[in-house]
């Protein structure tokens, strides 16, 4: 199916790791003929996936961006205005849990940057583009929540608990601008070999695997495919919602 994305401008944050949802978003998008805005606090992991944005024949930039910080988001945000005079698409992904292990030894340092990154790293990038967005009357905006926000998880009560903050900022974001053409929707992915869980597989990581009905981890691409499906007009009227990309993980949950 042709999305009809040609031509489209998107940021996607969280574009460093190599093995991660940003990198994939990024390629996926690309090849549907956006142009990219590859945003990291790791600059030279993002310079790669621009790179590769590149040799698929679309335009790209790579922006050293802390999300974690309004003032850094405004400024890339100006930055992509000025080389491509507009944002169509938002993917906030970035993301991690720094708060592990028995919740009773957990710091709260870690808890304020699980909320940081996780939670008002969206809402600063969703304030960021919005004024452009609103301004054309059309946008989309897709951020990553996760499994945790709606299954829980023993030892990752910051992340489960910033992360279902990204599912409730959603629905109410969506509905303050649904009527001026913005779209806001969030992605809830099961566990994920990924650069979140060091690339590498441990016993309790397999038992939450053998957990998912369809006995496998997320990858990357089955996040990305999802973000280019909402990116598009042929999901226009899909506003407000967290959907799952976890084998079955939720239907009984």
């Amino acid at each position: 199916m042709d999305y009809g994305l040609k031509d489209k401008v998107a940021i996607v944050t969280g574009t460093g790791s190599q093995i991660g949802f940003g990198k994939a978003i990024a390629l996926t998008l690309a090849k549907e003929g956006c142009d990219i805005v590859a945003c990291d606090i790791d600059l030279e992991g993002s310079k790669k996936t621009a790179a590769e944005v590149e040799a698929l024949g679309r335009k790209a930039m790579a922006v050293k961006t802390d999300v974690t910080s309004g003032t850094e988001v405004n400024d890339m945000v100006k930055a992509a205005l000025e080389k491509f005079g507009r944002i169509d698409i938002m993917v906030a992904n970035a993301g991690h849990a720094f708060a592990n292990g028995p919740f009773a030894e957990q710091e709260e340092a870690d808890w304020d940057k699980d909320i940081a990154l996780n939670l008002k790293g969206v809402m600063f990038c969703a304030r960021a583009v919005l004024p452009n967005m609103l301004e054309r009357g059309n946008g989309k905006i897709i951020a990553t929540s996760s499994g945790a926000a709606k299954r829980g998880g023993p030892g990752v009560e910051a992340y489960g608990a910033s992360k279902s903050g990204v599912g409730g900022f959603t629905k109410s974001l969506a509905l303050s601008v649904a009527a001026q053409g913005v779209n806001v929707n969030c992605i809830a992915p099961a566990i994920a070999v990924t650069n979140f869980i060091g690339g590498k597989m441990n016993p309790g990581v397999e038992m939450m695997i053998n957990e998912i009905p369809q006995k496998r981890a997320t990858v990357p691409q089955d996040v990305a495919n999802l973000v280019a499906f909402l990116a598009s007009d042929v999901s226009s009227h899909i506003t407000g919602q967290m959907i799952s990309v976890d084998g079955g993980s939720t239907t009984t949950s």
